[in-house]
């Protein structure tokens, strides 16, 4: 994944962020504390970031679910962002105060080459604007020390309005586009789909958020949709895989209806590799994996 201008996609990553993760490993920038829980999902992640240090990478690449934008795609445009994020859902579990940088540089080319692909795009410059959820928990946990910068991309949401076709359409011209920047930076970056799989929720916590025992999926029929989609990530089908992402999108109730995913497998060219799957696991239900594409 290389180009003579020597930059890089040194690795792609399904990376899913749901607070509970965050919340159950007690960081200093969350305040509220908790007694553990997801170990296998939090330990996998650990596996992960691991592999990824190695890679000596220069920037990450996230495209997330919950900063959703109507009108065409945006990017983080300032080279530093401060603040705090809370949660809508789990207000009582995410409440993380952010300091973060940007690589306004990989951005603005990022924008740029959307722009050429005929999509709208712009930059968001609002120095108060409060950076979602979602990348901040993918960051964190593939890169808890934040010494790296970072692009964020926001998502549409075309597969409601329209359909999760038109979502398919408009995320491969994405990755596309994020491919050309990236391979014209002379950056190593690695990219990060922040979305889970399968994504009924449970309709009621349990009292004590942790505890392990109520923890589940919702129901069968999305833990089979999301090992079908995981063989093929482990068989190398990215192909097959992402054109299997509407049907799934719809009869999982999949968080890939953000593109994310189809972004990511756009981005690294359809890798043929088998994908490194550290861990599944669910949250509240949900059906989530940490999976690695990388070595290519």
């Amino acid at each position: 994944m290389t180009s003579s201008s020597s930059g890089q996609i040194v690795a792609g990553c399904l990376a899913p962020h749901p607070p509970h993760l965050i919340y159950a490993e007690n960081p200093p920038q969350n305040k509220p504390r908790s007694e553990g829980g997801w170990e296998t999902l939090r330990w996998g992640y650990e596996v992960m970031q691991k592999n990824l240090d190695a890679l000596n990478y220069d920037v990450l690449v996230v495209m997330t679910p919950h900063w959703r934008t109507y009108v065409g795609t945006h990017l983080l445009g300032l080279p530093h962002f401060k603040g705090i994020s809370i949660d809508p859902v789990f207000p009582h579990l995410f409440q993380y105060n952010y300091d973060l940088k940007v690589d306004v540089e990989l951005s603005t080319a990022i924008s740029d080459q959307i722009g050429q692909a005929g999509l709208p795009t712009k930059l968001m410059k609002n120095p108060d604007f409060r950076v979602d959820y979602g990348t901040i928990i993918s960051c964190h946990l593939v890169n808890p020390l934040w010494n790296k910068p970072i692009v964020a991309i926001s998502t549409h949401a075309s597969a409601a309005y329209f359909s999760p076709d038109v979502m398919q359409e408009e995320a491969l011209k994405l990755g596309m586009a994020t491919r050309k920047a990236i391979l014209g930076s002379g950056k190593r970056a690695v990219l990060l789909a922040s979305n889970s799989l399968s994504h009924r929720h449970f309709t009621h916590e349990p009292p004590l958020p942790e505890d392990m025992s109520f923890e589940h999926i919702t129901n069968h029929s999305q833990y089979l949709w999301d090992m079908k989609m995981i063989g093929l990530m482990k068989d190398g089908k990215s192909k097959e895989m992402v054109s299997l992402i509407p049907d799934f999108t719809e009869q999982a109730i999949s968080e890939t209806d953000s593109g994310a995913l189809t972004w990511l497998m756009s981005a690294m060219d359809f890798p043929k590799i088998p994908a490194k799957v550290h861990a599944y696991g669910t949250v509240i239900g949900t059906g989530n994996a940490v999976v690695e594409w990388s070595g290519i």
